[in-house]
């Protein structure tokens, strides 16, 4: 039965040490701060030339841009060595579909959340006149409406990831890979950016809450996204890949 494709790998004790491991971890670390800290530091340049105005349709469009560029940068730049994941949900949503162990996981999420929280360091170090802070869903947006654009939004990211990067039978549809998940990123934050800030990313949302200390309804920008990625990882093991998944290498453990 297809359901039984669905099996988490938790991999070998040595993997926690391994050189191919932990340079993919290595690699998760830089990459998710590059994409952190263009990403959010293009939404506090903005605030800047505009002496923190509310946000406006320029700015909604710039973040969009900034975050879909850097973010194809980021999954070009890490991709031949750890996958380009950048973002726990994907990582989760790859744990969850039998394509990474989770020991392997657990390093790239300890990576990413690094990532973020040391660019996030880094942008209030640089731009000090303009406060970094937490994501929060907007006014009038409820806690529920925001999960569940939280979800929507990641289960779009996760799936084009599935069907462009991880899919064995992508072909060279792998070839754009990063363009097509930097767009459906760039997409999401027009649709979701003036709802919940779309994050999409629990360590997109994880940095600036640790720097600013504030972490009102985080749990928002956890449960969702891993939801969102969780499911879309499922989704696409089941219906799309099935019984031609192909199982993970020997030298990947």
């Amino acid at each position: 039965m297809p359901f039984q494709r669905i099996v988490i790998a938790v991999g070998r004790p040595e993997e926690a040490t391994h050189p191919a491991a932990l340079k993919a971890a290595l690699a998760e670390f830089i990459s998710t701060l590059i994409f952190v800290f263009a990403g959010q530091g293009s939404g506090l340049a903005f605030s800047k030339l505009t002496h923190n105005s509310p946000t406006s349709p320029a700015g909604l469009i710039s973040a969009s841009l900034a975050h879909g560029f850097a973010l194809f940068v980021g999954v070009s730049t890490a991709a031949n060595i750890s996958g380009g994941h950048l973002n726990p949900a994907v990582t989760f949503g790859a744990l969850v579909g039998g394509n990474i162990t989770l020991l392997r996981g657990i390093l790239y999420w300890i990576a990413q959340l690094l990532g973020a929280v040391v660019a996030n360091l880094l942008l209030k170090f640089v731009i000090v006149d303009v406060a970094i802070t937490g994501f929060l869903p907007t006014v009038g947006v409820g806690v529920w409406e925001a999960f569940v654009f939280e979800i929507s939004m990641t289960f779009g990211l996760v799936y084009t990831v599935y069907a462009t990067a991880i899919d064995p039978k992508r072909g060279e549809l792998g070839v754009i890979a990063p363009i097509a998940i930097g767009l459906i990123v760039a997409a999401n934050i027009l649709v979701g950016g003036p709802f919940t800030g779309a994050s999409m990313n629990p360590a997109v949302a994880f940095g600036p809450a640790l720097v600013s200390w504030s972490w009102g309804d985080h749990w928002i920008y956890w449960a969702g996204p891993l939801i969102g990625g969780g499911l879309a990882g499922i989704v696409y093991e089941l219906f799309f890949i099935g019984f031609t998944h192909e199982p993970l290498p020997a030298a990947e453990y």
